[in-house]
């Protein structure tokens, strides 16, 4: 390993690999990416730190949607004008077919999405159409391994070499110190940390006085239901996004990775077990699965979402040995789900290993009664969501690190250190972490004389 790099990348997620392929793109190869897990070609989809961390980072499993809109994503909009977005979307798309990915489009406009767009209204909820590119679960690490390979001679790539420290000297990045104690010295820094990394780069902003603000908390459930109840959706949308405010709270509920003919599955980290959800390609299950996620803002003296949204799901893993899941019509008879109930339902779960429970034990009524609200406000569009026999599995959190503040080509108050990604709580999804990633390397581009036309 060499101890200098110009361009010192933290993390290899698709945030960070954009940004070494826009910087590869001209010829860049003084560049060293440093990723705590495995090689893409030794990730297997299990638990923990395998599912989440190395190349590809948690993207490498999931179901790969690039969604085309700017609406949904993440919060790039709030620092480039919104034509640049696009352009950058279009790109970053551009950049994902060039590597494999499959060139049918869902969620096209039309005038049935007119038709589901006034229907929300009328609901009380507010749609948003959005073109998708779906690239299966399984066709995930494909495509990254041939992303990968094109980089392989263009940047020295470290596995299992988790970053302890990031390196600074009077107000500017100096490098990185690794767990393993080496020092590397880079003139730029950019760090993706991932979801995965979101405690991390919190530490790490407390301890670099690196202003910030806690970002929302975005918990609620994994929703399985038959999937010709959601086919009235999923055929005019693919993913159909849906925003609610509960008339009870006031708080923003929302729909998130909604997966046709899908299944629902787990993922582990730091020994905290939580759900979400996956569909393939070219095999199918019988149901459609989706989350419904309650946000949440807290204020002063309470500024750790993340424990928060950890409590949530380790109470869950407290009382289910892991995730629990329960039938709507049990919730809302107040009693728990038991085998035989799960046995008897509709809906035959597609995660075997969740336990049947309550839970009114894990969430708190607001989350609850608002989760209740969206589902009565989605059975107003697509009629048979509210049933007794609608699967909930608890829980699901997304987390993500403090807003931080950044410039629009998203560098810290630390002069060339960029955040970069989910993990920098700038970004929700895989188009606009790849675009982050964009942003940041031509930047440093410019710096050094060679911005490329975005």
């Amino acid at each position: 390993m060499r101890k200098q790099y110009q361009v010192a990348i933290v993390g290899a997620g698709p945030s960070a690999i954009f940004a070494a392929l826009t910087l590869s793109k001209v010829g860049m190869e003084d560049m060293a990416i440093f990723e705590k897990g495995k090689d893409i070609h030794e990730r297997k989809r299990g638990r923990g730190m395998e599912l989440l961390c190395g190349w590809g980072g948690a993207g490498a499993f999931s179901d790969g949607k690039l969604t085309q809109s700017p609406k949904v994503g993440g919060f790039l909009g709030d620092f480039i004008p919104q034509v640049e977005l696009m352009n950058l979307l279009r790109k970053a798309d551009e950049i994902y077919l060039s590597f494999g990915a499959p060139k049918e489009v869902f969620g096209q406009s039309s005038d049935k999405t007119e038709a589901l767009y006034q229907e929300a209204k009328l609901a009380g909820l507010e749609f948003i159409p959005m073109e998708i590119r779906h690239l299966g679960t399984e066709n995930c690490a494909p495509l990254l391994k041939n992303i990968r390979d094109a980089l392989e001679k263009k940047a020295d790539i470290f596995f299992n070499t988790p970053v302890k420290e990031i390196l600074v000297d009077n107000g500017k990045a100096m490098g990185v110190l690794l767990e393993n104690g080496t020092q590397v010295n880079a003139e730029y820094v950019i760090c993706g940390p991932g979801r995965v990394g979101a405690e991390w780069i919190k530490n790490e902003l407390q301890r670099l006085k690196i202003p910030s603000v806690p970002s929302p908390v975005d918990i609620g459930v994994r929703v399985e239901a038959p999937a010709s109840i959601l086919k009235k959706l999923t055929d005019v949308a693919y993913e159909a996004k849906f925003i609610y405010y509960s008339k009870t709270f006031d708080d923003k509920v929302r729909t998130f990775c909604m997966n046709p003919f899908g299944e629902v599955v787990t993922e582990t980290i730091d020994e905290m077990v939580t759900v979400n959800g996956h569909s393939y390609a070219d095999k199918r299950t019988e149901n459609t699965n989706f989350a419904i996620l309650v946000s949440n803002t807290f204020t002063e003296p309470f500024n750790d979402p993340i424990g928060y949204g950890k409590y949530i799901a380790r109470l869950a893993n407290l009382l289910g040995n892991g995730v629990i899941i329960q039938r709507l019509g049990d919730l809302l008879d107040g009693r728990r789900s038991t085998p035989d109930r799960i046995h008897r339902c509709i809906t035959q779960p597609t995660l075997i290993s969740a336990t049947p429970g309550d839970l009114s034990f894990v969430f708190p009524y607001r989350h609850l009664k608002s989760i209740i609200e969206m589902l009565e406000a989605l059975d107003r569009i697509t009629p048979g969501i509210f049933s007794r026999h609608t699967l909930l599995y608890g829980v699901e959190v997304k987390f993500y690190t403090n807003r931080v503040k950044i410039s629009p080509v998203l560098e810290t108050d630390i002069q060339n250190l960029f955040l970069i990604g989910d993990g920098a709580g700038i970004t929700r999804g895989l188009m606009q972490a790849s675009i982050s990633g964009i942003l940041a390397a031509n930047e440093i581009l410019k710096r050094m004389g060679k911005e490329q036309d975005l």
